[in-house]
């Protein structure tokens, strides 16, 4: 059983209270982790010592940063076993997810690194004679970063990679269901030379976390909240902070659509739409939720889509044979599996899938999905394709728009210009045209609209949300008052 600390100034620390809480594994129910439980006091000392730290951490040369940034990529890499054993204790994950996870986790510590060089600003014309004028953006402070499960490598080190190359000190808020995989990014930028106190992770039992993360928005200290879970969390997020005057960053859920359209290449898109519904047992927010085919090809589409579903079985991921592993828990195979029975009662059909058992559930295809059916608007956050059929494209569009939900898309045509017009019609933050609703680059400005959340991880983007923009001025000449 794995064994987790707090991690404050870059040493192991117990809870102050000595609290501990277990983590049960989803496969068998066994506990596989044992984890420091923090309370408010441990997460002010954890905000205490970033906020010693940030003056040293802030003035350090980006070269400097970035080399570290660098040197954590390679070891990360050199520790792909001990996270992927991590991962799949905790979380259930297939060796294709953890190496997923590790590879764009290399890749997002690379391009933070990059991007340690391009914090800049911009001279500012003035209307003042031997005035420079000056936009100048530096650190914020001490930013909070709050990663999930679901994705516990990519979005761990995506909650603390931009805030340090751009000269911020972090606290990481661990999922309370995988303490020890993000327990283990500390250890990774430990050895990768970060100063003590720069980044510091906090676990704490599942009953506390609301506790917890109050008492670190509210810390003087923090200037920066970045989140990435439910939109039902985050918009408590959202609200403490907006109680403290905090800016955040929401990544939140998603129920993405992906639109055939009549002139698709059938077998290309429906390769995509099963890599996009059901990698990770559909438990990424960029998951194809909702299909949405044209009529006239929805048959022959669907023959291709559900022969693929038909084949993707999930199993213990540490077995061989299972493509789908373990979905976060029993109760959440209950919850989606209630979304397909009631689909099923009011007139939809199963094409592929629908099995149960403990903590898996295989690959399930529902057509004929209305508005009627708690699936068509819901977030099933399962491994579950809801079927809807279109006549034309602007009711391809209206049922793709018909939904609270705006993370990521797709639109398959072989005619581009006409996939790309329908693309700017959608209500996302993302879309690939030709492409699978799951995608991800570390440069690209990666972010939902509507109940999917407010701001950008990614590139410049990030840049902007955790850095100040600062006027500076320098007059060369005296200035006249009025008194």
């Amino acid at each position: 059983m794995f064994e987790v600390k707090l991690m404050i100034s870059n040493s192991d620390q117990d809870a102050a209270n000595g609290a501990t809480f277990l983590r049960h594994g989803p496969v068998d129910g066994v506990p596989v982790t044992i984890a420091a439980a923090a309370s408010a006091l441990d997460a002010q000392r954890a905000a205490n010592a970033a906020a010693a730290v940030f003056a040293d951490w802030s003035a350090t040369g980006p070269s400097q940063r970035r080399a570290i940034l660098l040197r954590a990529a390679e070891i990360l890499r050199a520790q792909s076993a001990e996270f992927s054993a991590a991962m799949t204790a905790e979380t259930g994950a297939t060796a294709a997810w953890c190496a997923f996870n590790i590879d764009l986790g290399v890749e997002i510590l690379r391009d933070a690194a990059a991007m340690a060089t391009q914090v800049s600003g911009s001279l500012l014309p003035s209307d003042k004679g031997g005035r420079l004028s000056m936009a100048f953006r530096q650190p914020a402070g001490v930013c909070l970063g709050i990663a999930p499960w679901n994705a516990p490598v990519i979005l761990g080190f995506r909650a603390i990679a931009m805030p340090l190359a751009c000269g911020n000190t972090v606290v990481l808020k661990a999922s309370e269901l995988c303490p020890k995989t993000h327990r283990l990014i500390g250890d990774v930028m430990s050895a990768a030379g970060l100063p003590a106190g720069v980044l510091n992770i906090v676990s704490n039992a599942p009953d506390d976390a609301a506790h917890i993360v109050e008492a670190l928005i509210a810390h003087p200290a923090m200037r920066r909240v970045n989140f990435t879970g439910s939109t039902r969390v985050g918009r408590i997020v959202a609200q403490v902070a907006a109680q403290h005057l905090k800016p955040c960053l929401l990544e939140l859920g998603g129920k993405a659509p992906l639109i055939v359209l009549a002139d698709a290449d059938l077998d290309h898109a429906a390769d995509a739409a099963a890599f996009g519904a059901f990698f990770n047992q559909g438990q990424i927010c960029m998951s194809t939720e909702r299909i949405i085919v044209f009529d006239a090809i929805a048959e022959d589409f669907l023959e291709r889509f559900a022969a693929r579903a038909a084949r993707l079985k999930a199993g213990n991921p540490e077995g061989h044979g299972f493509s789908l592993g373990s979905m976060i828990g029993a109760e959440a195979v209950q919850r989606v599996a209630g979304l397909v029975d009631d689909a099923l009662r009011k007139g939809a059909r199963l094409l592929a899938g629908g099995t149960i058992h403990d903590s898996f559930m295989d690959a399930t295809v529902i057509d004929h999905v209305t508005p009627a059916m708690r699936i068509y608007r819901d977030e099933s956050f399962g491994p579950v394709a809801a079927v809807m059929r279109a006549a034309t494209i602007d009711e391809a569009v209206t049922i793709a728009n018909d939904c609270q939900y705006g993370l990521s898309a797709s639109v398959f045509g072989r005619d581009v210009q006409q996939a790309l017009d329908v693309a700017r019609r959608i209500e996302s933050g993302i879309c690939h045209v030709n492409g699978a609703t799951v995608s991800d680059e570390p440069q690209a400005p990666f972010g939902g609209v509507k109940s999917s959340g407010y701001g950008r991880f990614g590139g410049f983007q990030a840049i902007e949300a955790f850095t100040e923009l600062r006027w500076i001025t320098v007059n060369s000449t005296r200035d006249s008052y009025p008194f």
